[in-house]
């Protein structure tokens, strides 16, 4: 069995947000909901859903054309309809009679083979199954997606030993390779594994900052220094609404037993119902715990104060210093002031807590550390950051406060460990097992395990990823590219040359590259080192040019951010097996730049040689000026491939584990008959182009909207897409085009307007 249709029932936030998901894979979707009697549109909800998701930000599609897949429907009218799908996501109001009822109609119209599942988060499957029959049930599961569907990777399943494992096995597969999801098996538990450790530690990190008296930039604060994001608990509090959390809090107090301890933190403060009832629900009402105020024309950020309940300008923590080292986090932990005691008294707690859950909510720690790390987008799971504390100090730290020891620690051992370069996790007998990784998954970090580096510098390394690909690694701090980023390109094309058949670009990192390191820059133009300057875009684009012209296939294997300078290496590659969720882009115009690295020429191309653009140069030129100009930058690898940035040949990879191998198999597939790229030339209409451009410039500075500065730095952009003083009849080569973007690029970072934005980039 494939699925190659699906239907989702309840078009409220969720509903419709998977939906979308699920049509950005791809694949055709029902969307149901009830009928609205006041509308004439029997079909008015779902269609409003539609329409409401093309509007979303961050976007629900990865494409606007993928909402074309979703077709609105309703309960009444369309549910034979589903007879045709593979798989019913039920996404109704969490009332057990009302699902129950829904399933009972379903049991009459969908095929035997088709998959149900509930999308609920609160109730158990044991409930929603209640008196249903075996048939339904040997197809019943649920589905819980966490919120947005699209970014968050997240899916946690939840079946009993009833269930077919053949359409199990479809849904993981399906849900792996289309959806682009991390899926965690779970034990029918009360908010199964990420929202049940997710809302105790919130509820720690709350309540334990009012009574510790911590500010909430504080304590968001403190929470970045173990890998939480910078929304920290408040920001993320803010983000999920703040009036979802007593519904949750009380379905805990109801489900879980008294003996638990989540009822320590289970009551939800007095000042959260007061910011509820005043409408201050977080982003979707009136503000949050922050909250943004107009004042003269600006808006400004403001916090609550967490004593008094009342507004006051958000101010960032002064003076903190976060520990970077096991050393210096357990030395912070232990001292007696009140942030350390705030960051102890929230850490500990949630991570024994999550100890004491094996084998409660989950089989073992990795699908725990996997659930928080993709649910909650932590950098490390809980049994990671106990490592990372180390077992004796953590335990030793608990027995000495008199706190109880989960058994899992009981024996001190290391929770993960390396075994013939493969990470293990323990269990709770004291034994370790590999961690499971399905087919076709490719993780650098675990090629990292088996063998040293082949090259490296500070800001890149070779690594050797089997059957003769070679795969080179930015890790500068953002990937930021740098002299020593440059060198490492190089030596890696000796090196590939040699010893290996084709070359990937790639990083485990969430950003694939931001550009250029622009302080190293800044440093050169503070010193009128001119020379420096020069010298760092002559090598960068000589490098790319070598990259280019490599005597082996080279593919780029992006995910996250690839800006400025990344986003050159990657027009430089042969071919791109990017993540769908690729944000790429040339926004040097936004420091006061242009591209320099052969970023104007590569983009240039790809429009001069897009076959459904008009005739003649100036289409292809107005579409390069306006993107580089606008510093635009694609909302999805979709997106991209509409921008040109990827061509249509490029790959696109929804689940980003798999990145990797399908990069390196795509690297494979190109070396049968490969020749390397070559040189080419532009025709370029100079003078006129130029003018032409310069006429838009012009049209733009008087409908104010861009400022004086943007005006020259667009004139500079022009003169490069334009050819410079170039004749038609007589074409440039690509070294031509360098030469301008170089000159270009000297004139820009000489004019104090460049300056300026250049300071305010780096100290924002």
């Amino acid at each position: 069995m494939s699925i190659q249709k699906v239907a989702v029932i309840g078009a409220g936030v969720m509903g419709a947000g998977i939906a979308a998901h699920i049509a950005n894979a791809g694949v055709p979707v029902y969307l149901l909901d009830r009928v609205d009697d006041d509308n004439p549109n029997r079909n008015h909800i779902a269609d409003a859903a539609i329409a409401k998701l093309l509007k979303t930000e961050p976007a629900a599609f990865m494409h606007p054309n993928n909402a074309r897949l979703v077709t609105p429907s309703n309960v009444e009218d369309h549910l034979h309809w589903l007879k045709e799908v593979d798989w019913v996501i039920e996404a109704v109001i969490e009332n057990p009679d009302i699902k129950r009822a829904l399933y009972h109609q379903l049991e009459g119209v969908c095929r035997a083979d088709t998959l149900i599942s509930s999308n609920t988060s609160t109730l158990p499957l044991k409930l929603l199954s209640q008196g249903l029959p075996d048939s339904f049930k040997q197809r019943f599961l649920i589905t819980h997606f966490f919120n947005p569907p699209r970014y968050m990777r997240l899916l946690e399943l939840v079946s009993d030993k009833t269930i077919n494992p053949n359409l199990l096995t479809t849904l993981h597969d399906f849900a792996d390779v289309h959806l682009g999801k991390g899926c965690v098996d779970c034990h029918d538990t009360p908010g199964f594994i990420a929202n049940r450790i997710g809302t105790f530690w919130i509820q720690s990190g709350l309540l334990s900052a009012i009574e510790l008296d911590i500010t909430i930039e504080q304590a968001d604060a403190l929470m970045t220094a173990v890998g939480i994001p910078k929304t920290g608990i408040f920001g993320l509090l803010d983000l999920i609404g703040l009036d979802l959390i007593p519904h949750v809090l009380a379905s805990f107090k109801q489900l879980l037993p008294t003996t638990d301890a989540f009822h320590q933190f289970g009551t939800a403060p007095a000042l959260l119902q007061r910011m509820i009832s005043e409408g201050y629900t977080g982003r979707k009402g009136k503000g949050g715990f922050y909250r943004l105020q107009p004042l003269e024309g600006r808006r400004i950020k403001e916090s609550i104060n967490l004593q008094t309940g009342e507004y006051q300008t958000s101010v960032k923590p002064a003076g903190l210093k976060l520990p970077k080292s096991q050393a210096e986090l357990r030395q912070w932990l232990s001292q007696d002031d009140a942030l350390s005691r705030y960051a102890w008294r929230v850490l500990s707690s949630t991570l024994a807590y999550s100890a004491s859950l094996i084998p409660e909510i989950a089989d073992d720690i990795n699908a725990i550390d996997k659930a928080m790390r993709l649910g909650y987008n932590w950098q490390h799971g809980p049994f990671e950051l106990l490592d990372m504390l180390g077992l004796d100090w953590f335990v030793g730290r608990l027995t000495a406060e008199n706190q109880a020891i989960p058994t899992l620690l009981n024996n001190r051992k290391a929770l993960y460990t390396i075994n013939a370069g493969e990470k293990t996790f323990v269990d709770l007998a004291g034994g370790y097992h590999p961690i499971p990784k399905a087919e076709g998954v490719l993780l650098l970090a675990d090629i990292k395990l088996k063998s040293p580096a082949i090259l490296s510098n500070p800001s890149a390394s070779l690594w050797d990823i089997g059957d003769g690909v070679a795969c080179l690694e930015f890790h500068s701090k953002m990937n930021t590219l740098d002299k020593d980023s440059l060198n490492l390109i190089r030596q890696s094309i000796d090196k590939v040359k040699t010893e290996f058949a084709a070359l990937v670009i790639h990083n485990d990192a969430e950003n694939f590259s931001a550009g250029a390191n622009l302080g190293l820059l800044l440093q050169a133009i503070h010193s009128n080192d001119w020379p420096a300057v020069t010298e760092l875009i002559t090598q960068g684009q000589q490098t790319y040019l070598q990259l280019k012209y490599s005597p082996f296939p080279v593919v780029g294997a992006p995910s996250g951010l690839a800006l400025g300078g990344g986003c050159e290496v990657l027009l430089h590659c042969d071919a791109i097996q990017a993540h769908a969720e690729l944000y790429i882009g040339l926004v040097e115009t936004g420091v006061g730049l242009i591209p320099g690295w052969g970023g104007c020429k590569e983009y240039l191309y790809r429009w001069l040689h897009f076959s459904k653009r008009p005739g003649g140069p100036m289409p292809a030129i107005a579409q390069a000026f306006e993107t580089i100009a606008m510093a635009k930058v694609s909302k999805s690898a979709a997106d991209a491939k509409q921008m040109l940035f990827l061509s249509i040949t490029d790959g696109i990879s929804m689940n980003k584990d798999r990145l990797l191998a399908d990069a390196k198999a795509k690297a494979l597939a190109l070396l049968p008959g490969y020749t390397p790229a070559q040189p080419y030339s532009y025709s370029l209409p100079g003078a006129s182009a130029e003018a032409a451009l310069d006429m838009a410039i012009t049209t733009l500075r008087l409908a104010g909207k861009i400022t004086d500065y943007d005006v020259t730095i667009a004139k500079q952009l022009a003169g490069v897409l334009s050819g410079g003083g170039c004749d038609i009849a007589e074409p440039l080569t690509e070294s031509d085009l360098l030469a301008l973007e170089l000159k270009a690029f000297l004139y820009l970072v000489q004019q104090p307007g460049t300056l300026a934005k250049l300071e305010y980039m780096l100290i924002r």
